[in-house]
């Protein structure tokens, strides 16, 4: 219940359908294939097809879903569900998020850590210099004149 958007009833479900033993799948990749919430990727002679994810367990899959729409604003996982809304759309998103939960879970369940949140910042920390780029350059499109300059640190 340490991961944002799971409380009990999601953690119980998630215990149910997948159980404790976590011997059974060798990676967290191999728990994602068998839910069905990994990205599928079809693509033969250089040709990409349909990369839908399958059915899976439906509560499994309804569980992720529901925990994922309700991750808290200030956490890691409502800053990675931020990233792809914009060019992918909600539900893609949200299935990115619930892969996320699933994985954390493996980790969990296979470690006996709790969960620790990167927070919302992380993929901010990550490359701060690109997405201060990415910001000037929206706001010259705009029709501002950006100077930068560097913020004194108080020691």
């Amino acid at each position: 219940m340490t991961i944002p958007g799971v409380k009990q009833r999601a953690a119980e479900v998630l215990v149910a359908e997948i159980g404790v033993d976590m011997s059974v799948f060798a990676t967290p990749k191999h728990l994602a294939s068998w839910a069905k919430v990994c990205p599928g990727n079809d693509e033969s002679a250089g040709k990409r097809r349909s990369g839908k994810t399958g059915k899976g367990n439906k509560w499994l899959r309804a569980t992720l879903t529901e925990s994922a729409n309700a991750a808290t604003p200030n956490s890691y996982l409502a800053a990675q569900y931020q990233r792809p809304r914009g060019r992918r759309g909600h539900s893609k998103a949200v299935t990115a998020v619930g892969h996320s939960i699933l994985t954390a879970a493996w980790h969990m369940l296979q470690t006996g850590e709790l969960y620790n949140d990167l927070g919302a910042d992380y993929f901010i920390r990550q490359n701060p210099d690109r997405i201060t780029k990415r910001l000037v350059r929206q706001l010259q499109a705009l029709g501002h004149t950006v100077t930068l300059e560097p913020r004194e640190v108080a020691a």
